[in-house]
């Protein structure tokens, strides 16, 4: 098991099936089920194999240069070695790179400190504890730009786009900068980050008063922040379908949820989008509760991760629902292509094809993942995905 592909692909040839999929899928007279893909930099940098300079998280949360580099070789490294219904070899218009906080810029925004532990990506520490946890409310919503975390994120933002032109991979330079901020892992997410996960589950019984107080003030903030981000960008200020995330939702009933939650969701998308359709990403055993983001929120597109009863979801859901899922992350890095190959079957073939389908990983590809894994799950579906 290698995690560089040895046989060569016809760059061009696959090119054009990709672009045939995409197509037919998009036009609603989908060919086969099209298959991507999600990596981010850990793949290089929690590999040390790919990373035999030994770059940390450390490193590259401290160094926009780096932080670019390493972008540029993540990407350079799926574009030849990750079989996927998307472009491969050298980028026909240039890179794209943003500023990647590996899911610690809302808390770390809050004011929650960021921790490097040894091979794993940084995450942030609960801030708020039982003598200070109204702390936040008396200091008001953070500033977009100056705020806590946002002066880290514009700072190496102006910089990488004051220098993309010197940022080359494979022969193509960076044509795009994204700053982070613009999206949102979700209120009750953020509100375990800041709280922490048990305790914030406890307030719910033990101080209801304070969780509304805490999404609320989350929520506002969020919203405050993407308007400003949007305007300072010169984005569409309330595009008329939004993607959002809060996996934490996963930990709460329907009845939970309902009070506690789904009033900051309508919020959100009352203020930062149109009437959609939406998108939200939800790991998790999140079965539960996707019937009433598809009534109440008008979401029709779930990147989901697992665990998930795929013909079951289809029935409830129905056809024209789109969802993004498949194999585990474990089965794709500890398994052999045999089993990755009889697993991405089995889905396939467990009624999700009944309606709007991407095969993905769920969720989010792992270091050391062999690449003879990916390359199974991406033949298995080209020939059992058909329609």
């Amino acid at each position: 098991m290698s995690y560089l592909l040895l046989e060569p692909v016809d760059f061009e040839a696959h090119n054009e099936e990709v672009k045939r999929v995409w197509e037919a899928y998009n036009a609603g007279k989908p060919i086969r089920v099209p298959m991507m893909l999600g990596v981010n930099p850990r793949v290089i940098l929690l590999n040390p194999e790919l990373n035999s300079e030994g770059i940390t998280f450390a490193d590259y949360m401290s160094d926009p240069d780096i932080m670019a580099a390493v972008q540029l070789r993540t990407q350079s490294y799926v574009r030849h070695n990750l079989m996927q219904d998307a472009e491969m070899g050298p980028p026909s218009t240039g890179w794209s790179i943003s500023i990647d906080t590996q899911n610690t810029f809302e808390a770390a925004w809050f004011g929650a400190m960021i921790v490097y532990r040894d091979r794993q990506v940084p995450v942030t520490e609960p801030m708020l504890g039982d003598d200070d946890k109204h702390k936040l409310f008396d200091r008001g919503i953070p500033d977009p730009f100056e705020g806590g975390m946002a002066a880290w994120n514009w700072r190496f933002y102006e910089h990488m786009l004051a220098n993309k032109s010197h940022y080359v991979q494979d022969g193509q330079p960076v044509v795009s900068v994204t700053p982070a901020g613009l999206g949102t892992d979700g209120p009750m997410t953020v509100a375990a980050n800041l709280r922490g996960t048990t305790q914030i589950c406890e307030d719910i019984y033990e101080d209801p008063d304070y969780v509304h107080q805490l999404l609320d003030y989350i929520t506002s903030a969020t919203i405050d922040r993407i308007k400003a981000y949007r305007k300072a960008l010169g984005l569409e200020l309330k595009p008329q379908c939004w993607w959002f995330a809060d996996d934490s939702i996963e930990l709460l009933s329907p009845e939970t949820y309902r009070e506690f939650v789904l009033p900051y969701h309508k919020t959100l998308l009352n203020e930062l989008a149109g009437e959609g359709p939406h998108s939200v990403h939800l790991c998790g055993s999140v079965d539960h509760l996707m019937c009433i983001l598809k009534e109440e929120l008008n979401v029709q597109a779930w990147d989901a991760g697992y665990p998930v009863d795929y013909g079951a979801m289809r029935a409830k859901l129905g056809p024209e629902f789109q969802i993004a899922t498949g194999p585990t992350v474990s089965t794709l890095l500890y398994g052999s292509p045999e089993s990755v190959w009889d697993e991405t079957k089995r889905i396939l073939s467990s009624g999700i094809m009944q309606g709007k389908f991407i095969l993905r990983e769920a969720n989010n590809l792992s270091p050391c993942t062999p690449v003879e894994n990916v390359a199974a799950m991406y033949e298995c579906v080209r020939q059992y995905g058909k329609y």
